[in-house]
């Protein structure tokens, strides 16, 4: 038994470095024991305090740009909302490489760090604008500077274990589609406060003046207390030199000419084009008046709605997707899933005709199913990402994919709102009036993401 120990202690010390944080965190991996619970939930915290900012504007910039009278017509407003929901994807595209770089070169924490101090500084500013061009202008800076997203998902796998990658991947897209929809909510529920609650907000407070601020304020006071707790997270990058060739040889390698990196990049940009578009449009179409093809819905109902769905997806990536996973493997289940999304989305224009309890249950339903979808396909081509680069490399080519997806996304707000404003314009349309032609044009986008999921286009790794 002695000997045993010695041979594990020697096999420990050509292993790890001492002083080195990324061997620290892989012998804290090596003895744990069971799921890395702690590991998971920072995570999903870190995670959740960025993805809350991305969508909590979308319910209520529809009446944001209307208060701003920028606007000329009611149809327009479409037009000027998507601008605004674009320049943080914008922003984002800028930056993202930089960051992954430097998440690299300095180590993932500082990058998370300074992620969730941009949210407490610029979201809060955001919900401080008094006209157009500041909200334009603070969304761009929350983008650019908080280049946190790339970073977290290879944080996710190397403070787990192997058998465990696949969940703490899962884990980030989990928190990040619960947080676009709950940041969704909080901001339906909670923006004109001085309005829907005047037994606690007066009309001469300052959540009257700046109806738009009480959903920012909450969110960047969570970000604020992540950012100060991330202070205490361990670092996972390996600071001291690896001699492995297999390792070098992989640096002289460009991430471009990694096609298995690369096809999994490009498929992701394209169905995160069509979820962009999709989300901008969801609150526009639901909150336009019924006499152009809208639902009538105030920010509150809203709200509701993507609650439902935040807490369902939630319930299904924490639990049911990692077996489904393991059954059917990433690949196939992004395709599957996108095939079933394109259907779905059909219905949206006749969901409009209900109305009633069968309305409320129907639209519910059908929001839940789309944004577990969506959620899901992105975490299947997380992990075939991840798998595509070794360590050394994937702050990196997390940084490449989100400089490439951030571009998709930045057209999606911006293209999704300049669609609904023309078919807004195009009720008496003979071919596929309103709606219609809106939720066409999301289904072609989706059927192109998922015939580049077939070979010979999309390829994973080989060990």
């Amino acid at each position: 038994m002695g000997r045993r120990e010695d041979e594990e202690m020697l096999v420990s010390k050509e292993k790890y470095v001492d002083g080195c944080p990324g061997c620290e965190v892989d012998r804290h991996k090596q003895m744990q024991t069971g799921l890395p619970l702690n590991q998971l939930l920072i995570v999903l915290i870190i995670v959740l305090s960025t993805a809350l900012t991305i969508s909590s504007l979308f319910p209520f910039l529809y009446f944001m740009i209307r208060d701003f009278h920028i606007a000329k017509t009611e149809e327009d407003i479409g037009y000027y909302a998507g601008f605004v929901g674009s320049s943080y994807m914008l922003g984002r595209a800028m930056t993202s490489a930089l960051w992954g770089v430097i998440a690299d070169r300095y180590g993932r924490k500082p990058v998370i760090i300074i992620g969730c101090a941009t949210v407490v500084v610029f979201n809060t500013l955001f919900g401080l604008s008094i006209n157009y061009w500041m909200a334009i202008t603070t969304r761009f800076l929350l983008g650019s500077l908080n280049g946190l997203l790339g970073p977290i998902k290879a944080y996710a796998c190397e403070t787990v274990a192997e058998e465990y990658q696949s969940l703490a991947l899962s884990v980030v897209s989990a928190s990040w589609g619960t947080g676009l929809v709950i940041g969704s909510a909080l901001g339906g529920f909670l923006a004109q406060p001085a309005d829907k609650y005047p037994g606690i907000f007066t009309q001469d407070s300052i959540f009257a003046r700046f109806p738009y601020f009480l959903p920012c304020l909450i969110i960047s006071i969570f970000a604020a207390i992540v950012t100060i707790a991330c202070f205490w997270i361990p670092e996972s990058l390996h600071t001291h030199k690896q001699e492995r060739r297999d390792v070098l040889e992989e640096r002289k390698k460009s991430l471009f000419k990694n096609w298995p990196l690369m096809s999994s990049i490009i498929v992701y940009c394209i169905f995160n084009l069509h979820d962009m578009a999709y989300t901008e449009i969801f609150s526009l179409w639901a909150e336009s008046p019924t006499r152009i093809g809208g639902l009538g819905y105030t920010t509150k109902d809203v709200g509701t709605v993507l609650t439902i769905s935040g807490l369902g997806l939630l319930i299904f990536q924490s639990s049911l997707y990692p077996i489904v996973e393991r059954i059917m493997g990433p690949v196939l289940v992004s395709r599957a899933l996108g095939m079933i999304s394109i259907p779905l989305l059909t219905s949206y224009h006749y969901i409009a005709m209900l109305s009633g309890i069968t309305l409320v249950v129907v639209l519910n339903a059908a929001s839940l199913l789309k944004n577990v979808l969506s959620i899901s396909i992105d975490t299947g081509l997380f992990i075939l990402q991840n798998r595509a680069v070794d360590q050394d490399q994937r702050g990196a080519a997390n940084g490449i994919a989100m400089t490439l997806m951030s571009f998709f996304k930045a057209f999606g707000p911006a293209g999704g709102g300049a669609l609904f404003s023309w078919a807004e314009k195009r009720q008496g349309a003979v071919f596929l009036p309103g709606d219609q032609m809106v939720f066409l044009i999301l289904n072609a986008i989706e059927a192109i993401a998922v015939m580049l999921t077939f070979k010979p286009f999309l390829v994973e790794r080989t060990r």
